[in-house]
């Protein structure tokens, strides 16, 4: 996976170990057994597509779908693919499973009658049934030898494959032809669990038979396809990649003639629907806001949006300037009043093209988390982690951005997937939840104080040590500087009063989590800092117990304490909150407490930036101090989040429906490389165990689904333990689109059916919202198939 740039940001990354309760256990969040509710429970919003049955599409038409930009491959599996190259791969290519609106694996019937495991013993062996009808655009049929192809190139076996990823494909030992044509036979050397993530897409052998060909030749195109639709053309001067209908699909017959995808910039995406460039656009909060009020000044035509119409005492006096003796003003005067007429008129005309565009919302299948860098610094230390975490209300941070959009706001309760998905439960017990006195507590056991000015000679802990190397970003953004932007003083008075309101229920409940925590072991406990030893039963019988071997503890694996030692989830029994915490900052040693809380600025990432100032506002409560550092979008990730250069960020990571294979490099325990340096792969957190990684070695390997998700879900509770990253909230998904357009919008979770999207009939009528207790995708699924 990839991170999901800023305010749009992908994959993850988090750490371990910890915790000494009186009892020095710490509860592990209990999970269902026979008979009990699924914990992955149903998405947290429905999908938005406007979903309509095809006799009430018209056959026929184009839609022009903004893009980021044209693609640089159209290779999946290199590394410069891009979201682009996926749309394309989902419109013209096979897959063998789909998913559907939980974000589950379905099987994709256009390709495959049936695909099951038929032998366990001694290998694993999937037999895939393929659609007889199935054939590539050249007339060919599917079959064996394609499989075959892709896997030789994706094995990692030859080198002079280009590959970014081969997840799965190295696990396989052959592919042959089953019985006849129809069936392929692949045999595994190793059990995996995830072998449904696996030839989606599959591209013809043309593309995978030789390395030049899928290097270079399927990067500018593709001449055999099998989808409902087919690649007609490429302007990368224009912009602009066409698809039209496949003459030989055997499918439902595609709606739309031509589907093309349009490279508009995100700051110019309101632009470019008003002026009919793009039929269908992701857009950002403000953008989704400015096409609502479209249809709001539509209602109220007296004060059409803020050029409109000034008070009328203001109106009155510019009459009487522009009406006046003082010829040189009244001159001044009109010529503003003209200004502001041209002004007014323009915006109404952009105002009045922006009617017949409607917003869909839902939430994206992909979290923003709360990155800590535990490499070094106060944050090597697990203890000032876990204060941070429990510093932090999730749930008003939740509010802060879904509230507004009209979308519910639920905290995310895992790392590795999503309410709905099978692998989902909420393991955020693991941690516990908002509590300032622990937090206060966990920062007194790790020996911060109440602090004074610095020791002559000390530099402070964290951002203002950096900023005495000669940090200059660090240095420019002062918190005074920051608290002045709108969306950070908005933030903080807030934040203030919602201190104010909370603080008695605070108070009364502070203790009760940790006793409720400290009184409860059993079956579902597992004692932390002693993480190398196995203790779920059954389940970890066959983990190995030599964690923690590897030699030296590396600075992000954290100190490791024996029962009576003590750093935790909750500080030792009878340690004091100090109850002036919150009057200045906390000190150790001479060293200030203070983080470097690094955040992008372009535009398009205010609500993050919002987040950032309200979560600066929750530390500083308990006595910890952030500098934040507005950054230049494009060097955001690339030369602060990969390299470490933070103490706190956000970014976001997409889920996957497979956690067992495409999570695994985000949490996995960073190691040194043979150059010296530390290979953390996707955790850019540098926080990690052996543990978690064992966990997850063994969820890839079982074959039996239900074990499989248990050990994910035990995984994420001891991800959460850890401290390294706290999910925060599920991704908005919101999608302007021109009315009429059916089955197309914020599609959640699901793949999109791109032969079912289209304008509206004359005349007929498709819900803009889902009405029943059904999603949007149950609804459709339904009616696809009265419409076979």
């Amino acid at each position: 996976m990839t991170p999901i740039p800023h305010d749009r940001v992908r994959p993850r990354a988090p750490r371990r170990s910890l915790v000494f309760l009186a009892a020095g256990v710490l509860t592990m969040p209990v999970l269902s057994g026979c008979g009990e509710e699924d914990p992955a429970g149903r998405p947290v919003a429905e999908q938005d597509i406007a979903p309509a049955a095809r006799n009430l599409v018209a056959d026929g038409g184009t839609l022009r779908w903004a893009v980021d930009a044209v693609p640089e491959t159209l290779n999946t599996f290199q590394a410069d693919a891009d979201p682009a190259t996926a749309r394309i791969a989902g419109a013209v290519l096979p897959s063998m499973y789909r998913l559907d609106a939980s974000g589950r694996p379905e099987l994709n019937s256009d390709y495959v009658e049936s695909a099951k495991v038929v032998e366990r013993e001694p290998r694993q062996v999937v037999l895939y049934k393929l659609n007889q009808q199935a054939v590539w655009s050249d007339g060919r049929e599917i079959g064996a030898a394609d499989f075959a192809a892709q896997w030789r190139a994706l094995s990692g076996k030859d080198s002079a494959y280009w590959t970014a990823r081969n997840a799965g494909y190295e696990r396989i030992e052959k592919i042959e032809r089953g019985e006849n044509d129809l069936e392929v036979r692949v045999t595994f050397a190793r059990p995996y669990a995830d072998w449904k993530s696996l030839f989606s897409p599959l591209y013809p052998k043309q593309v995978m038979g030789t390395p030049d060909s899928f290097n270079d030749g399927a990067r500018k195109k593709l001449k055999v396809t099998a989808g409902p639709f087919v690649l007609k053309d490429i302007d990368r001067k224009g912009g602009e990649v066409t698809l039209t209908r496949n003459p030989r699909w055997w499918g439902r017959t595609a709606k739309l003639s031509t589907l093309v995808l349009r490279a508009v910039p995100r700051d110019e995406r309101v632009e470019a629907l008003a002026g009919d460039k793009v039929d269908i656009a992701e857009v950002d909060s403000v953008q989704a806001e400015r096409i609502t009020l479209a249809h709001r000044d539509k209602k109220d035509t007296g004060a059409a949006g803020p050029l409109a119409q000034r008070e009328s005492a203001k109106a009155l006096r510019s009459w009487a300037i522009a009406h006046g003796s003082d010829e040189k003003a009244a001159e001044d005067e009109i010529g503003a009043r003209k200004k502001r007429r041209q002004a007014l008129a323009e915006y109404t005309a952009r105002q009045s093209a922006l009617r017949g565009i409607t917003v869909r919302r839902s939430l994206e299948p992909a979290y923003t988390q709360l990155a800590l860098n535990g490499s070094d610094g106060p944050l090597a230390d697990e203890r000032v982690r876990r204060a941070v975490a429990r510093a932090i209300d999730r749930e008003k941070l939740a509010e802060l951005v879904l509230k507004p959009l009209g979308l519910p706001a639920v905290p995310v309760g895992s790392h590795l997937a999503l309410a709905g998905q099978a692998a989902y439960a909420d393991n955020s017990g693991a941690l516990g939840g908002q509590d300032t006195d622990e937090a206060r507590a966990l920062l007194a056991d790790a020996g911060w104080e109440q602090g004074g000015p610095l020791a002559p000679g000390k530099k402070a802990a964290g951002a203002e040590g950096e900023q005495e190397r000669g940090s200059k970003d660090a240095k420019d953004s002062k918190p005074s500087k920051d608290s002045e932007d709108k969306d950070a003083k908005d933030a903080k008075d807030k934040e203030s009063k919602d201190s104010r309101d909370s603080k008695d229920s605070r108070d009364s409940k502070g203790s009760q989590d940790s006793k409720g925590s400290r009184d409860s072991a059993d079956e579902s406990t597992y004692t932390v800092g002693q993480d190398d030893k196995p203790s779920d039963a059954g389940l970890d019988a066959d983990v190995d117990e030599k964690e923690g071997e590897r030699g030296a503890n590396l600075a992000q694996d954290g100190k490791q304490f024996r029962p009576g030692g003590v750093p935790g989830a909750y500080a030792p029994r009878g340690t004091r909150a100090p109850a002036d915490a919150a009057q200045g900052p906390l000190a150790k040693n001479g060293k200030l407490l203070t983080l470097r809380f690094v955040l992008p600025s372009g535009p398009g990432t205010e609500s993050l930036r919002a987040v950032g100032e309200r979560i600066a506002a929750m530390l500083d409560r308990v006595g910890i101090r952030t500098e934040i550092s507005k950054v230049a979008d494009e060097s955001y990730f690339k030369d602060h989040i990969a390299n470490g250069q933070y103490d706190l960020a956000l970014y976001s990571w997409p889920t996957s429906a497979y956690p067992a294979t495409d999570a695994r490099p985000i949490y996995a325990k960073p190691v040194p490389a043979a150059d010296g340096s530390l290979n953390v792969e996707q955790n850019y957190t540098r926080v990690g165990t052996d543990r978690v990684d064992q966990l997850f070695d063994q969820a890839v390997a079982s074959l039996d689904e239900s074990r499989t998700r248990s050990l994910i879900r035990k995984a994420d509770a001891r991800i959460w333990a850890a401290a390294g990253s706290i999910p925060l909230y599920q991704r908005p998904q919101l999608v302007a689109v021109r009315t009429g357009l059916a089955n197309a919008g914020a599609f959640g979770f699901q793949t999109p059916y791109y032969e079912d999207m289209g304008f509206l009939k004359k005349g007929a009528k498709g819900p803009e919202r889902p009405t029943d207790k059904r999603s949007a995708g149950q609804q459709s699924a339904g009616q696809r198939s009265a419409d076979r």
